[in-house]
């Protein structure tokens, strides 16, 4: 099975909205109504599920982890991250 790639979505400056769930049975990202799925397996405590999604995330964009930053939602499922 193909993975599709979000190459497309990874311009600098852009912000991607993104809708978490922790504690999912499996590490995928998919596209959603408003924005992007993210599932990770992570729970969320003290922030790995933040970093787990950071991660995911950017294998998913084909960016480095550390060009993503967090820009809303440190605490919230619904999160919004800027490609720097």
């Amino acid at each position: 099975m193909k993975k599709a790639t979000l190459a497309h979505l990874a311009t600098p400056g852009a912000e991607i909205a993104v809708r978490v769930t922790p504690k999912a049975s499996r590490n995928v990202v998919e596209p959603g109504p408003a924005g992007l799925r993210v599932y990770v397996t992570t729970a969320p405590e003290g922030g790995k599920a933040n970093a787990a999604v950071r991660k995911l995330l950017a294998k998913a964009l084909g960016v480095a982890p550390t060009s993503l930053t967090l820009v809303r939602g440190e605490t919230a499922r619904e999160k919004v991250f800027r490609v720097a």
